[in-house]
């Protein structure tokens, strides 16, 4: 008789590539702390959300968590929970203007599917 093993994932094993910013998402980024000298950058997560499984979430942050991982790019600074890295390694962040619109836009990998409003995505 054998025994199973479970194996266990943390996101501490692993080496990431990381996140980028282009030069319009890092622009935007400072334009957002500009108003408040105690902001430190912009925080990029994941939550459980719409029918797709998963939603970004930004905030704008005065005090980064111990977990967080900092991407820079041109004076921006993009923090990321570790928690959050499975699902975005890899991730350009972009900010586009589409007609009268201007969104932060996620070219992300590990995106296998997004619904068909676009809030959500899923990944395998």
């Amino acid at each position: 008789m054998s025994s199973a093993t479970t194996a266990s994932f943390s996101p501490d094993d692993y080496v990431w590539k990381g996140l980028t910013l282009t030069d319009s998402a890092a622009k935007q980024i400072i334009t957002l702390a500009a108003g408040d000298p105690e902001v430190k950058g912009l925080r990029l997560g994941v939550k459980t959300s719409g029918c797709a499984g998963f939603g970004y979430t930004m905030d704008l942050i005065k005090q980064p968590a111990d977990d967080d991982l900092v991407f820079t790019h041109k004076g921006a600074s993009l923090f990321v929970p570790l928690q959050a890295m499975p699902f975005i390694d890899g991730t350009e962040v972009d900010f586009v203007r589409e007609g009268l619109n201007q969104i932060f836009k996620f070219n992300n990998p590990k995106a296998q599917h997004a619904c068909g409003c676009g809030e959500s995505f899923g990944v395998e």
